[in-house]
């Protein structure tokens, strides 16, 4: 019987080597493949006491949170007036409660609770549990079983760059509850609510041109605004699924997406008199070519409204004010760019009625800072922030003290894009920093601001998190102070900071670069950029991470991996920035290439004679460019879901940088019509079911390739969403570059058990 089982043996692992030829077996050890894909769990729950997201007890000062400790969760409250720190509950104690009451196993440090909320005189708590509310006195302990949780209804994981059906409203009822605005017959209704009567206020509208359902009432309910609405044809997109899971034969469905140069409803502010059932028209000339009207506000006296007008191209934004009485409409602030104005990121707007101004952003200095308005004549009262630095968030305004909270970059020495807390006064005076340490500060204010938790690191040194004071930014106490001990013992190599000069050499460009747990400095490593160069943000991370999950992994089968944020991306001037301006095609990419260059002078083990890159999404578009307009020094390129040519992807994000009407800048930055560049190996993965980038755009990208009798890797992952591919895709995109940039052939995957 074991003769004849080994000869069994011996045929089959014959056949094996029939299937699998002999040659395979020189291929290289997959240990560096399983330790990427095993680098996550081996990090995980490796860095303990360095993260604090405080859940505030309303106006009290005092808040809790969960610390991650070796032995498991730990709960706090911290009480900020008495500057004290204490354990929040018994959990020994509660988990024998909770295991008698509920019949499920509770253990110390892993309690299957979430959602924990302390009542403010801490006598009790709320939590989650087995999707029911639940409430603990801790009087006694006692645990009592609440209301279950409402599921919220997901809009699922799609978008949608349609636009909506301006009748689909229903009716608007006034502020004193008397009257109900409603459209009818495409032009504007009102109804008594006591007599049920009904009045047509307006009368021009039809099919071609007709009331929006979605208006807005006066507070004092005298006067209803609504918007003359001209529609515009919709683009459609088709997408036929392949492979749906519920049924055999594939599907057809159609998705609205606008694309560069689509036409655009356009929306034209009307006033209605409620008393006199009177249409008091408003000028419509002073907004053509609309890319929106939004942003509709009622002042309180009910005397004018307001509402902001993005010209299309995106070099005009304004905001008009509307006289409620004879509809007279006057630009009160004109925001103009030679280039764009980034009203996507950069946006803010903050109302003082009691004092007839507005707090506005602009960077017409170069730089976005805060400014002043009257908000009667228009005029500027004075810039509040100024400097080469940047605004990148409002955390609050006072009134009362006339006072601003705002979170900047830029100020400080070294990194720019590190993100510290300030205070500064309506009219520019007594900027005050209200953060310390060198690094990112993430922080949580309380309810009333006279508290805020500040949390701080940088990609190389672990979190500190203290309890500052808002008014001065004093520590009150420290709280936690990360132990990354036992994650170095794991061998992670962290990411290093580095920066060099730029294509202008003098501004300076920031990035990381990442190595494999078992780096040799003796031997030679290809260089690999993760690129993701979209204008709309910056995107080297700042602060501390385990691991940079992706960058990590891949360092692992033996590369350097880098991430750099070159010109054209957001968050430094606004000179930095319009290098993007009807030209993504350059994608930073001189300054990334004299950046690899410098570390390489630095780091004599990087390779630049072995440079890949990849992205996805726009930076995929920016992968597949650096080999066709630089294959001189990016000799290998894997790019996902790209938006390969910018007339093909949705309308708001590429106009906005690439300007409108469609300029011959598009064709001159599209991968399509520069395809006939392509030099050295490109893979090009797309995903059937990408409702955020039309998957078409690969497809054309491909049809132009073979045109141009050009060699690549087409990667189709059928059902899937926007994304690099999912795991398939990253295993095709890690294959790609240990085969062209190592010169070694990848494991033959379907010789080896899954």
């Amino acid at each position: 019987m074991k003769q004849r089982n080994f000869i069994i043996f011996f045929l089959l692992k014959g056949f094996f080597f029939i299937l699998c030829p002999f040659w395979l077996f020189s291929q290289p050890d997959t240990s560096d493949y399983g330790r990427a894909d095993r680098l996550q769990q081996m990090v995980s729950g490796k860095v303990f006491y360095g993260r604090v997201r405080p859940n505030w007890i309303n106006n009290t000062g005092r808040f809790v949170y969960e610390s991650n400790t070796p032995d498991g969760i730990e709960y706090y409250i911290v009480d900020a007036i008495t500057r004290s720190k204490q354990v929040a509950f018994d959990q020994k104690r509660f988990a024998e409660v909770f295991e008698t009451v509920t019949g499920q196993k509770a253990v110390p440090g892993h309690l299957p609770i979430r959602n924990i909320v302390f009542s403010e005189r801490l006598r009790s708590f709320s939590f989650n549990y087995d999707n029911y509310n639940w409430i603990c006195i801790l009087r006694n302990y006692r645990i009592i079983r609440g209301d279950q949780i409402t599921e919220r209804i997901r809009s699922g994981s799609t978008w949608s760059w349609g636009f909506r059906d301006e009748l689909q409203n229903t009716p608007v009822q006034s502020p004193d509850k008397k009257w109900t605005a409603y459209i009818k017959n495409y032009n504007v209704y009102i109804k008594s609510n006591e007599d049920t009567k009904e009045y047509q206020l307006s009368y021009d509208g039809g099919t071609g041109e007709y009331y929006s359902s979605y208006m807005v009432w006066s507070p004092d309910s005298k006067k209803l605004m609504a918007k003359r609405v001209r529609p515009a044809e919709k683009h459609i997109i088709h997408y036929i699924e392949s492979s749906p899971e519920e049924q055999l034969q594939p599907r057809h469905f159609s998705y609205e997406y606008q694309k560069p140069g689509d036409a655009i409803p356009q929306f034209y502010p009307q006033l209605f008199d409620i008393e006199r059932k009177k249409h008091i028209k408003v000028d419509d000339s002073l907004i053509p070519n609309q890319y929106y009207i939004d942003e509709i506000k009622w002042s309180k006296d009910s005397k004018y409204f307001t509402f902001e007008y993005n010209k299309r191209g995106h070099q005009v934004y304004q905001v008009i004010r509307v006289d409620a009485e004879t509809g007279e409409a006057r630009v009160i602030i004109n925001e103009t760019s030679p280039t764009f104005i980034h009203y996507s990121g950069k946006k803010f707007r903050y109302d003082l009625e009691s004092t007839n101004e507005i707090i506005w952003a602009s960077e017409r200095d170069g730089w976005n800072h805060l400014y002043l308005y009257d908000a009667s004549t228009g005029t500027v009262k004075n810039q509040i922030t100024k400097g080469e630095w940047v605004i990148r968030g409002v955390v609050g305004v006072d009134e009362a003290r006339k006072q601003i909270i705002f979170q900047a970059s830029g100020k400080e020495p070294g990194d720019p894009y590190f993100i510290n807390i300030y205070r500064i006064n309506f009219d520019g005076t007594g900027l005050k920093k209200l953060t310390d340490g060198y690094g990112n500060h993430e922080v949580s204010f309380s309810p009333d601001r006279r508290f805020f938790v500040d949390t701080w690191s940088t990609v190389d040194t672990p979190p500190v998190v203290v309890l500052r004071d808002a008014e001065d930014g004093r520590t009150i106490m420290e709280l936690e102070k990360a132990d990354i001990s036992r994650l170095l013992a794991t061998g992670i190599k962290l990411p290093e900071p580095f920066v060099a000069k730029g294509r202008d050499g003098v501004t300076d460009i920031y990035g990381l670069i990442i190595r494999p747990i078992n780096f040799d400095p003796s031997k030679k490593y290809p260089v690999i950029e993760n690129i993701y160069a979209g204008p709309h943000s910056s995107f080297v991370p700042k602060s501390f991470s385990p691991i940079i999950s992706g960058m990590h992994q891949l360092a692992e089968l033996g590369f350097i991996v880098v991430q750099i944020d070159g010109m054209g991306t957001s968050n430094r001037s606004k000179a930095f920035h319009d290098i993007a301006w009807k030209n993504l095609k350059d994608a930073g990419l001189p300054d990334r290439i004299l950046w690899i260059k410098a570390a390489a002078r630095k780091y004599p083990y990087m390779d630049t004679t072995r440079v890949g890159i990849y992205g996805t999404s726009a930076g995929g578009q920016n992968a597949a460019a650096a080999v066709l307009f630089h294959p001189e020094f990016y000799k290998v390129a894997v790019a996902s879901c790209g938006c390969h040519d910018n007339r093909m992807d949705k309308m708001w994000w590429n106009e906005q940088f690439m300007g409108w009407p469609i300029g011959p800048e598009y064709a001159e930055s599209s991968n399509v019509e520069n395809a006939w560049r392509l030099k050295g190996k490109l893979m090009l993965i797309n995903a059937e079911m990408d409702k955020n980038v039309d998957p078409s755009s690969t497809v054309q990208f491909v049809n132009a390739l073979i045109k141009a009798n050009k060699e690549f890797e087409y990667v189709f992952i059928p059902g899937a969403g926007h994304s690099g591919g999912g795991p398939y895709g990253e295993r095709k995109r890690r294959d790609f570059f240990v085969k062209h940039l190592l010169g070694v052939d990848p494991p033959d995957w379907n010789c080896i058990e899954n």
